[in-house]
């Protein structure tokens, strides 16, 4: 009995370490990725994996998020909100904002993009996981809470 209890206990620890390590190795692939960025001046569809979603996919529900109402002739204001969410802006011009927000425990990186449609006042969104399935609606969230901040500043 006590050596079917340290074998079982061995192959616990091994599957947690192998674990653990495809973990880490996920989070540094995040981090060598780039931001998708604009394509045509467009934002880059999501996907089929529940790890991102978009203003731009009305037809698609699953990654389909409204865009932000936003009458503001720029982005400026944006760029605190986005450090006050934990993100990093990488890149932006007038209407582009590109930031990245990364995991505590292992670093996963996912990006957030928004542009400005300063004719129709609303900001395109687009936030997806760089790696993995699911993001468990983290950057749903992560949008969600950039529109509350927003909405409470016009």
């Amino acid at each position: 009995m006590k050596s079917f209890l340290m074998l079982a206990g061995s192959i616990v620890i091994i599957s947690m370490m192998l674990v653990t390590g495809y973990l880490v190795l996920q989070g540094i692939k995040s981090r060598e990725q780039t931001p998708p960025g604009l394509v045509n001046g467009e934002l880059t569809p999501c996907g089929m994996k529940p790890n991102a979603v978009c203003s731009r996919q009305s037809t698609d529900q699953a990654h389909y998020i409204a865009p932000i109402r936003w009458q503001g002739e720029s982005l400026t204001p944006v760029l605190k909100i986005i450090e006050h969410l934990g993100g990093r802006v990488v890149s932006q011009d007038a209407d582009y904002i590109a930031a990245v927000f990364s995991s505590k425990l292992f670093g996963f990186v996912d990006d957030l993009e928004l542009l400005h449609n300063q004719a129709e006042g609303v900001i395109q969104v687009r936030a997806a996981a760089r790696v993995g399935y699911s993001d468990m609606g983290v950057n749903r969230q992560r949008v969600e809470a950039l529109r509350q901040y927003l909405e409470q500043q016009e």
